[in-house]
C-alpha cells in the first residue's frame, strides 16, 4: 500500500509537508521553527524524488530500491578471486560454495563472477544465474542454453534483477509452460555508473565489443563447462535502451555467436558520442564507414538477399513516438531479410515499467526458440560419424568450427542439415587436414 509508486504515501507526504509548513508559522520558539524547516524540507525532497521515480517507473518497491541502491542482489554470492585464474576451468563447472541445493532447486542461485577479457584487457564483475533445473537431477546431462543481457545507461547488472525482475519472472514463466529454463548471464556493460560506450569497440580506446560479444561468452564457457550450450545457435542476447542497441548492433556483428536477439526499446543509430570513465567525451568512430558499420540499420539495409542474420524480437512503448518508429523502421527492413513478428508495444514511454511488461513475452519468445536450437545441435552431436572421412571445415574460435556452405560430403560422411551448415560443430564433424578453399 505505501510502496515507492503509492498514491496513499504521496497524499501522506504532501500533506505532512503542509502540516510542518502550518506549523512552522505558527510557532514562536526559534528551535522548533528549525526542527520543522528541516523536516519540511525532508519530505519536500522525498516527494521529489518520488515524483521521479514515479514518471520513470523504476523502483515498484522498497526491497528493489535498497538492493539497487546497496548494490546488492538478493541469493547472490560471489566467486573468489583465487578461483579465476586462466585455465583452472578444464570441463568442470564451478559456482561459489556451498550452496543450499534444496533452495536453489527451487529458486534458482545467483552469483558474481570476475570475468576476464583476454582479448579486450578489460575485466569486470558480471552476474550469472542458474535456474533451478541446473540442480535437478533430470537435467544432469542438459546443456542449458543462454541469454547475454545488456543493461541501460546508467544501469548496472543488479538493475536486471532487482528493477526489471527477470529471474523471478523467468522462474514463474518456466513454472507456469511459458518458457523454457535457460542461463542468464548479466554482464557490466560499461564499466561504471556514468560511463557510457555503447558496446562499442571505442577508436583508441575500450573494446567494449569485443569484451561483451567474444570475452563474456569464453568465460562462461570455461566457467559452467558442459552444462552449457557453446556459443552459437543456442545463445540468446538481450538488452533495454542503449543495452537494446548494443544487443542489435553485436548480433548482426557476431552473426554465428547468438541465434536470437531481443530489443527493448532500443535505438538503431548510435551516438557519436561517448563517455569514457575519465569522464572525457570522445567520437568512438574512427571514420565514418566505421559508423556505418556500427548502425544496425545501414547494416540490416545492406544485406545481400538470403544473408544469414540472427532472429530478432523488438518492442517499445507506445506513448514514445521516437521508440515506436524506430522500432517500426527496423522492423520493417528486417521484414525482407526473416519472417519477424510486428513490434511489441506496451504502455508507458522509455521507463522501467515497459521493460517489465515486455520481458515475458520476449522471455516466452526467445526461450522457446533457444531450447529448440538446443535440442537440434544435441540430436546432431548424438549422430555417430559414419566414416573417418570428415566434411570440410574452417576454423572458428577454440575447439570449434564451421562447416563450410559449400562443403558436399560424399557417401558416409556427415554434413548436417543445410540450414545449420553455416553454424558452429564439434571438431569430430571435420577433417583434419587443412580444407581447400575455393
Amino acid at each position: 500500500m505505501l510502496e515507492p509508486q503509492s498514491t496513499v504515501l504521496f497524499f501522506l507526504l504532501i500533506l505532512g509537508f503542509g502540516a510542518l509548513m502550518y506549523w512552522l508559522v505558527r510557532t514562536r520558539r526559534i528551535v522548533l521553527r528549525v526542527v520543522a524547516a528541516v523536516l519540511g524540507f525532508t519530505l519536500a525532497m522525498s516527494v521529489g524524488v518520488l515524483a521521479v521515480n514515479k514518471y520513470f517507473d523504476y523502483y515498484p518497491t522498497w526491497g528493489a530500491a535498497i538492493s539497487d541502491l546497496s548494490g546488492s542482489g538478493s541469493n547472490v554470492a560471489q566467486i573468489p578471486d583465487s578461483d579465476l585464474v586462466a585455465g583452472s576451468y578444464g570441463k568442470k563447472a564451478l559456482v561459489p560454495t556451498p550452496v543450499d541445493k534444496a533452495l536453489a532447486m527451487v529458486q534458482g542461485y545467483t552469483f558474481e563472477a570476475r570475468l576476464v577479457g583476454k582479448l579486450s584487457h578489460i575485466t569486470r564483475i558480471g552476474l550469472i544465474y542458474l535456474p533451478p533445473q541446473y540442480f535437478q537431477s533430470t537435467y544432469r546431462n542438459y546443456q542449458f542454453p543462454v541469454i547475454e543481457l545488456i543493461h541501460g545507461q546508467p544501469g548496472l547488472p543488479q538493475d536486471w534483477i532487482n528493477v526489471a525482475g527477470i529471474t523471478a519472472t523467468l522462474d514463474q514463466l518456466v513454472n507456469s509452460g511459458a518458457a523454457r529454463p535457460v542461463i542468464l548471464v548479466m554482464p557490466d556493460a560499461n564499466g561504471g555508473q556514468r560511463v557510457s560506450l555503447q558496446c562499442l569497440n571505442v577508436h583508441d580506446g575500450p573494446q567494449d565489443m569485443t569484451y561483451l560479444a567474444q570475452d563474456v561468452p569464453a568465460d562462461v564457457e570455461a566457467l559452467l563447462g558442459s552444462h552449457v550450450e557453446p556459443v552459437g545457435r543456442a545463445w540468446g542476447i538481450a538488452g533495454y535502451s542503449e543495452g537494446g542497441y548494443c544487443a542489435a548492433n553485436i548480433a548482426l556483428h557476431m552473426r554465428l555467436s547468438y541465434g536470437y536477439v531481443g530489443v527493448l526499446s532500443g535505438y538503431f543509430v548510435p551516438d557519436n558520442v561517448d563517455i569514457l570513465a575519465s569522464g572525457r567525451a570522445v567520437d568512438p568512430f574512427a571514420n565514418k564507414a566505421q559508423e556505418l558499420a556500427n548502425t544496425p540499420l545501414t547494416v540490416a539495409r545492406s544485406l545481400a538477399p538470403g544473408e544469414q542474420i540472427p532472429q530478432f524480437w523488438i518492442g517499445a512503448g507506445e506513448s514514445d513516438p521516437q521508440d515506436v518508429q524506430a522500432a517500426d523502421y527496423f522492423y520493417q527492413v528486417l521484414a525482407l531479410h526473416q519472417v519477424v513478428q510486428p513490434p511489441t508495444l506496451s504502455p508507458g514511454g522509455h521507463t522501467m515499467g515497459v521493460w517489465r511488461q515486455q520481458i515475458p513475452p520476449m522471455l516466452d519468445w526467445m526461450t522457446g526458440n533457444l531450447a529448440a536450437a538446443a535440442a537440434f545441435l544435441a540430436q546432431h552431436r548424438a549422430v555417430p560419424v559414419a566414416s573417418h572421412k570428415h566434411p570440410p571445415c574452417v576454423k572458428y574460435g577454440p575447439d570449434r568450427y564451421r562447416l563450410l556452405a559449400s562443403g558436399t560430403p560424399s557417401k558416409g560422411q556427415r554434413a548436417g542439415p543445410a540450414p545449420y551448415r553455416d553454424h558452429l560443430v564439434p571438431q569430430r564433424y571435420c577433417q583434419t587436414s587443412k580444407p581447400k578453399h575455393r
